[in-house]
């Protein structure tokens, strides 16, 4: 029986006792009770039981605390607990703008990532909504990374996730050979109670807190993410490779593709990137442009329903830290026959797009090839040719010079096309830390777009665009990459902040348009406090996400955008090129259409939760090794920018991207106090001010890597500058 089978019996199950509970003699039952009624045999009772527990998750059933299950009158309000450290929490509900705030009296028990359902109360001071939790329904967190104290009878483990929020009790006879320091993966036993700290056994040891990455491990596993694949997983991998490899003269299926290996073609990425998933190609005739997007045919090789295509979307993504990458995809197909190398046939789906000479897409053909890329080019090389005309790398690549600058005129034009409609245009300075071998940060350096950068991106989004507002006509399943319109309240609190600092933002009675946001980009941009307020933007518009419909791109100012240009490193791409074929070649029949329907909201939701995934763990890896790198900076004098202020004190943002904290108590000269309609810090007894955007000198006071927190105090001279000021 296939798995498609199998989730169809499983759908019609659920069904069926749904139906029973809905007939008007049906009494709310026991789950024995419901065995006997439903004559369900004494091997089929745990089965009944996941099918119950799957009910309840979905809200579609209720059970009370006499264990009687029934069909809520009311649909129950279920969502993910967000723990916090200091003991209360928020509730995550799939459909609701805000999050529920849970005061720590009304946590009832609930840890972070739990399944809850929860009671609505009243407001909450900010206007949120206030919630209890009154039943979990699944546990989030199993299994927790820490790190492991002992003591003379009993250990206990420090969770490395701050919002987990109670360190875990370890009896001795369950350390597993723990000790001191020892970084560990803890089972919950139990999750404990009022007074009553949860208590665990040590499942796994990574090894100790000092060792060579063991620190950017714990964070991989805390946050979950599969870090190696199952055998099953590595020997499909290795079988779908082995065709390409064992042919000498062509690759299989070249009859149904179009032939692109005359085509000139390069492929343009860092100098370390190895999964090559996308080549461009270009050429002019009769006044128009002709770009190719040709991306990797993932779906050749990773067939849906494998074991391979059930890790890939398990992980969902690749994810890239600062000493490794976790790929989706096995080695031998992410770096191999999947990678679109130099010289090498390849197979993959090029979307071929005739532009005018405003830039515009006036024609299209999306198409299975096969293609031969001509050279593997770099970032650094296309914009040495292209800014500085540089020489040597004009006669390196002599023959593809007017190609690029082809390309350059072109990613201008599609740049300014989008740029006219209201796109915005984040341009944050990012930073790369360098490891040495031992995986100790040795330097912070600059990462810059230049305009090599800048074209690849332009015509990866430009495909991206394209394929999106065709299937969106063709009216077929598909996953389409959404960004919702900011929420109003936000838009007034940063038109309130960029007020505060000077700027003017026009909000509407609805909703703000995409263009009010490029004009105050615009507007700050080469000013002191143009990434604060940069910044502030991107926090108060929502998380883009994958969707089964189109409701547009807000940040890019599109109707119509999907994600089909990495298939290599993110699921998304990988569904949809399967759906894109199976349209090409007139496959997509009801039975495909109505499979596609069945599966795609499950797969949005759970790539886009892969992905935010991925997110936290590049974030805390970043800030573990900005930290560690500034513990050997201790006492050294930097320039920063205020780029947050809290009732507790000033976030300061370096040069090179390291944030830290002044905090109030530290402030000379006056009592201060935050200001919150003006976002400011302001003395009690004098007119000394700390604003956003402000330029402070700093002190290097404390920073410790297992907080990963970073302490810095106001240099001397700008305090005493400060208390000059505050004496006048």
């Amino acid at each position: 029986m296939t798995n498609k089978q199998n989730a169809q019996m499983e759908e019609n199950r659920k069904k069926k006792i749904v139906a029973l509970m809905k007939e008007p003699s049906y009494v709310p039952m026991k789950e024995k009770e419901l065995a006997c009624l439903m004559q369900v045999q004494a091997e089929e009772r745990a089965e009944l039981k996941r099918l119950l527990q799957e009910l309840l998750l979905e809200g579609k059933i209720q059970v009370n605390r006499r264990g009687r299950y029934s069909v809520p009158s009311v649909p129950p309000v279920i969502g993910t607990f967000i723990g916090h450290q200091k003991g209360f929490g928020f509730v995550e509900v799939e459909g609701r703008r805000e999050d529920l705030f849970v005061p720590a009296a009304k946590t009832n028990g609930a840890c972070h990532q739990d399944t809850v359902e929860v009671r609505l109360l009243g407001g909450y001071p900010g206007g949120r909504q206030e919630a209890e939790v009154v039943r979990i329904l699944a546990r989030g967190m199993t299994q927790v990374v820490g790190t492991f104290q002992q003591n003379r009878s009993f250990g206990f483990v420090i969770p490395d996730n701050s919002r987990f929020g109670r360190d875990i009790f370890i009896p001795k006879e369950k350390a597993g050979g723990a000790v001191t320091g020892s970084k560990v993966i803890v089972e919950i036993t139990d999750y404990g109670g009022q007074g009553r700290s949860p208590e665990g056994r040590i499942a796994e040891i990574l090894g100790h807190i000092n060792d060579p990455g063991v620190d950017i491990l714990s964070i991989v596993k805390s946050c979950g993410i599969p870090d190696s694949f199952p055998e099953e997983v590595l020997r499909q991998a290795e079988h779908a490779a082995a065709p390409a490899k064992e042919e000498s003269e062509e690759l299989p299926e070249l009859s149904d593709r179009m032939d692109l290996r005359d085509l000139p073609m390069v492929t343009i990425d860092g100098e370390d990137a190895k999964d090559l998933d996308d080549a461009v190609s270009l050429y002019r005739k009769d006044g128009s442009y002709h770009l190719g997007v040709h991306i990797a045919d993932v779906s050749h090789y990773v067939k849906e329903g494998s074991a391979l295509d059930a890790e890939a979307l398990r992980r969902g993504t690749s994810v890239y830290l600062a000493d490794r990458v976790i790929p989706m995809l096995p080695h031998v197909l992410s770096n191999g026959v999947c990678s679109l190398n130099a010289g090498e046939d390849r197979l993959a789906l090029s979307c071929l797009m005739k532009l005018n000479a405003q830039g515009e897409v006036v024609d299209y053909t999306i198409a299975p090839s096969v293609i031969r890329v001509d050279e593997r080019m770099t970032y650094t090389s296309v914009a040495a040719i292209l800014e500085k005309d540089d020489p040597q790398e004009c006669v390196r690549y002599e023959r593809f010079v007017p190609m690029f600058r082809d390309m350059a005129a072109l990613s201008a034009l599609i740049r300014e096309n989008r740029h006219r409609r209201g796109a915005v245009d984040f341009d944050f300075p990012e930073s790369r830390i360098r490891l040495d071998e031992e995986g100790c940060p040795v330097e912070i350096v600059p990462h810059e777009r230049n305009t090599a950068t800048r074209l690849i991106e332009d015509f990866m989004l430009l495909a991206n665009e394209t394929v999106a507002q065709h299937f969106y006509w063709l009216q077929t399943p598909f996953l389409y990459r959404t960004h919702e319109t900011p929420d109003q309240d936000k838009m007034r609190r940063l038109a309130t902040f960029v007020h505060n600092l000077g700027y003017s933002m026009k909000i509407g009675q609805e909703e703000v348009h995409p263009k009010e946001l490029q004009k105050l980009l615009e507007k700050a941009e080469g000013t002191p406090e143009e990434n604060l307020i940069g910044r502030l933007t991107l926090r108060s518009m929502k998380q883009a996400r994958y969707t089964t419909q189109c409701t547009g791109h807000f940040g890019l100012a599109s109707r119509y955008y999907c994600h089909f240009t990495s298939p290599i490193r993110r699921y998304p791409d990988l569904q949809i090129h399967r759906i894109i074929k199976e349209q090409l070649s007139g496959r997509l029949d009801e039975a495909h259409i109505a499979h596609y329907e069945a599966i795609l909201d499950s797969v949005a939701s759970q790539t886009s939760r892969s992905e935010r995934r991925a997110d936290e763990a590049e974030r805390e890896v970043r800030k573990l090794k900005m930290t560690e790198y500034m513990e050997r900076h201790i006492g050294e004098v930097y320039e920063g920018v205020i780029s947050g202020i809290t009732s507790w004190g000033l976030y300061v943002e370096l040069p090179n991207t390291v944030e830290g904290l002044v905090h109030v108590s530290s402030l000379p000269g006056d009592f201060f106090q935050y200001d919150e309609a003006s976002c400011e810090m302001r003395g009690t007894k004098t007119d000394a001010c700390y604003r956003l955007g402000e330029r402070v000198r700093v002190q290097v006071r404390f920073a410790d890597r297992f907080t990963r927190s970073i302490d810095f105090i106001l240099a001397e001279d700008e305090m005493e500058g400060k208390i000059e000021k505050c004496a006048r």
